[in-house]
């Protein structure tokens, strides 16, 4: 993207800024103030126009005006170098007369010493002073300073005569005045000058503190030899700071050596890494301690290419890691279940017996709902029998001293979506079959249910009463079904009732208890409870209701519960007589008000101690169901058919029909209902004429149906509104290409390699005949853009005439590659003339997809 402010591009072209606004407003552009930022557009705008207003009659006359323009522009800048270069010659010649002045007079030179001297010696006393405060000499009255000025000035004359024959011949040079205040100071004093450096080697005094050094660092014995003394520390001080990195270098050099050696510590103790059952290669080079790099490279050697993000597996990441010396530990992921739920065994000491759960099954009209209710009504007390109409789905009686639980929910469709669930909450299942019918085909279906949940059967042969019944038929069609009755040397019990008159009901008890006895049902009634969900709704004063059979354990009012999705409270428990009770053992149903929301049929429940885990899980398993219901929403389209066919999801193919002739239609419909087989009906729900708009979409996306095209185009705002929604649009001009792709997407073959990508479209707002050329479109890109190279056809009505590629595709009489929205252009199509104003030029092109 181009950044071009409107200032700036009027100052390149050397024109006002009102006259750049002036012109992007003409065209529907609206810039604020000058420092508007211009996209490429509106910088195409301005230099279109910019080109127009400017035009020059011949381009050779704009040529040598721009030559003598820049010749003169060079003149210029190499006038203005020759006067830079005379300012700069006169200026160092002035610096060579001031410097030759200054050699020839050096007095003035040798005054500015002078000064300098004073200024230093004033210096010096004064640092004198402090030392000899510090040092806590006694020397602090002005008499005694006095006394001491003198004697310092009788030695400073005994050592001049001394040191002169040893002094430099520069110091004969200096003038007298600077001989006789020569400085009162114990230090060496580095005096400069402009040119010369002077070092006066006359005191026996050093100004430590102008060397930043402490005076209480200086000991006693440099203080009496100031000469000795004075240099040393100079040559100390000149060392420092020749190399003033030395303590940094050492400093560096003993942190990499402490580094070694806590590197090769490390190496000693041999690193502990735990590995889950995948682990990325990022991970477990940050585990290692390493560099992602390494362990790539080590997999590598091992024949695997991973990436970084990649995921390995244990074996592979424990290989890798004891490469690389690490001692491997599995790591054991915990997951909210196994910290929420105890499922450890029971020991045999902590369970008792409990009571059987009995299931009735059979087919409609046998005798299921007359045997429950006589099974009721005989077993329970007659102050009790008319408060049985609030039961609860689940009820126990009493048979021979011992209780049996019933489920109130007996038929065979609820059974499978019990077991479906993993939810096998009965133990014995009591098989109802009319005498004077037989075996039915809902009765095979109860069957193979009982069997594949692994439920003992009691058949129950109903209807004895009757006189067309025939129990001997009944026990030879059971034989097919690998129910042998005992009678005849099988394992399974048979049972002769009669729901009407009460004939062999205590028997049928009896055999039932005796069934689940060679089961040893126990459980532990001093653990949490678990069971499982048999009804559930919603009350409208109550909220939740839940009836719910405890499996283990032992249910108490105030507990935490949760069951499936659902968590709550227990506020109230009610038996299947409709008394509140506090607590409920193992096979013993109630129900239970205080969940948040209605579990489903089949939940597992458990009472758990930590109400927070459990709200966890359960967002948890909500996100999981919401993720695998999108799942289970996917559309159909011809990619995904067959897939969908394998899977059972479809049985109907449902297809939306849209052609250019209600004769083309039916033929589509006809030749596309042939294709039906014993696995997929295709259907046609709808066909028309015309092309593909909202409607079409709205009805295939209701029905998931697919659309297909015959000679037609789908509209702008349909197209998209298919695209949201997820509709396949298949659009073609030959009836067989339809055919045959449909047939191999039911058949599993389809593999596209190439889809169609729309790049634009051009409305033709006026032709013009060229002799030799033929019909000129002049046309103006309404969306997207025109590719000199791609596929168009020309659609009028929605309907397709044209299909074809671009002759050319100019723009201002210049050849275009591409013209983008909002731009016009010129186009003309191979072999094709008959064009009219208003017709829609679609730009598209074939683009590779992947095989899915």
């Amino acid at each position: 993207m181009v950044k071009y402010k409107l200032s700036e591009l009027a100052k390149d072209f050397s024109v006002n800024n009102k006259v750049i606004m002036d012109t992007l407003t003409k065209h529907g552009k609206n810039p604020k103030n000058a420092s508007h930022t211009l996209n490429e557009e509106e910088i195409n705008i301005v230099l279109e126009a910019l080109t127009q207003a400017n035009q020059v009659a011949s381009i050779d006359e704009m040529r040598k005006i721009q030559a003598k323009a820049a010749e003169e522009r060079n003149n210029a800048s190499k006038a203005k170098m020759m006067q830079e270069e005379q300012s700069e010659k006169t200026v160092s010649e002035k610096k060579q007369e001031e410097a030759g002045k200054m050699t020839k007079t050096p007095k003035k030179s040798e005054e500015k010493p002078q000064t300098r001297n004073n200024e230093n010696r004033g210096e010096r006393n004064e640092n004198r002073d402090n030392r000899n405060r510090n040092e806590n000499r006694g020397e602090r009255n002005n008499q005694n300073r006095d006394n001491r000025n003198n004697n310092r000035n009788d030695n400073r004359n005994d050592n001049r005569n001394q040191n002169r024959d040893n002094k430099p011949a520069h110091h004969n040079e200096k003038p007298k005045a600077q001989q006789q205040e020569a400085p009162k100071s114990d230090e060496l004093v580095l005096k400069k000058t402009p040119q010369v450096h002077y070092v006066d080697t006359r005191g026996t005094n050093v100004n430590i503190a102008k060397y930043e050094e402490r005076d209480d660092l200086v000991p006693d014995s440099a203080k009496r030899h100031a000469n000795a003394g004075g240099k040393e520390k100079f040559k100390k001080n000149n060392q420092q700071k020749q190399n003033p990195y030395a303590g940094n270098k050492k400093r560096q050099e003993e942190q990499e050596r402490l580094k070694k050696l806590q590197q090769e510590a490390l190496k000693k103790v041999q690193l502990k890494v735990l590995i889950p059952d995948e682990i990325s290669v990022g991970e477990l080079a940050t585990r290692l301690k390493k560099n992602a790099a390494e362990v790539v490279k080590q997999l590598m050697k091992l024949g695997v290419l991973a990436s970084v993000s990649q995921v390995i597996d244990f074996d592979t990441a424990a290989i890798v890691a004891e490469e690389f010396g690490a001692k491997v530990t599995k790591e054991v992921v915990v997951t909210i279940e196994e910290q929420l739920f105890d499922e450890s065994e029971d020991k045999a000491e902590d369970l008792i017996e409990r009571s059987p759960v009995v299931v009735v099954m059979g087919h409609v009209d046998h005798g299921k709902t007359s045997l429950l209710d006589k099974i009721r009504s005989a077993n329970v007390t007659a102050g009790e029998a008319g408060g049985i109409t609030q039961h609860i789905g689940a009820y126990r009686v009493k048979a021979g001293g011992r209780d049996i639980t019933f489920l109130d929910t007996p038929g065979h469709a609820a059974f499978t979506s019990m077991r479906a669930r993993g939810a096998s909450v009965t133990d014995v299942a009591i098989l109802v079959v009319a005498a004077d019918d037989g075996i039915m085909p809902q009765t095979i279906e109860a069957i193979n249910h009982a069997k594949a949940a692994n439920v003992p059967i009691v058949v129950a042969v109903n209807k004895m009463d009757k006189e067309a019944a025939n129990p001997d038929r009944i026990m030879q069609q059971l034989t097919e079904y690998d129910l042998v009755p005992e009678e005849w040397g099988g394992t399974t019990t048979v049972c002769k009732i009669s729901a009407k008159t009460g004939m062999g009901i205590d028997e049928l008890l009896e055999m039932v208890l005796l069934t689940a006895d060679m089961q040893e049902l126990k459980a532990n009634p001093n653990r949490l409870a678990k069971g499982t969900v048999i009804e559930a709704k919603l009350d409208r004063g109550r909220g939740p209701v839940a009836t719910v059979l405890i499996q283990n354990g032992t249910l108490n009012s105030s507990d935490i519960i949760i069951a499936g999705k659902a968590v709550g409270r227990v506020r109230a428990m009610t038996n299947d007589r409709g008394e509140k009770v506090e607590k409920a053992g193992p096979s013993v149903p109630v129900e239970i008000i205080g969940l948040a929301e209605v579990p489903e049929a089949g939940d597992i429940f458990y009472a758990v101690e930590d109400e927070r885990m459990a709200r966890t899980l359960a967002e948890k398993r909500k996100e999981e169901e919401k993720a695998e219901r999108a799942k289970a929403m996917q559309k159909v389209t011809l990619d995904n058919l067959f897939s969908h066919i394998e899977q059972g999801a479809i049985k109907d193919l449902n297809i939306i029909v849209k052609a250019d002739v209600h004769g083309s239609a039916e033929a589509v419909k006809a030749s596309l209902e042939k294709l039906s087989n014993e696995e997929v009906r295709v259907k046609v729900i709808h066909s028309g004429v015309g092309g593909i708009n909202d409607t079409d979409v709205m009805l295939a996306s209701a029905s998931s149906a697919i659309i297909v095209g015959f000679n037609v185009r789908p509209e702008a705002g349909a197209a998209e509104n298919a695209a949201q929604a997820e509709v396949d649009i298949r659009l073609y001009r030959i009836i067989y290409d339809c055919i045959e792709e449909m047939e191999a997407a039911m058949k599993g073959m389809l593999a596209p390699k190439f889809k169609e990508v729309i790049y634009g479209h051009a409305e033709i707002r006026q032709t013009y005949k060229v002799s030799g050329v033929g019909t000129v479109a002049g046309c103006y890109v309404t969306d997207g853009k025109i590719k000199n190279n791609a596929e168009v056809r020309i659609v009028r009505d929605s309907i397709v005439i044209y299909e074809g590629t671009l002759a050319a595709l100019r723009r201002f009489k210049d050849d275009a590659k591409e013209v983008n929205s909002g731009y016009e252009c010129g186009m003309s199509f191979e072999r094709y003339n008959d064009i009219k104003e208003g017709d829609i030029v679609e730009c598209f092109g074939q683009e590779q997809i992947e095989v899915q």
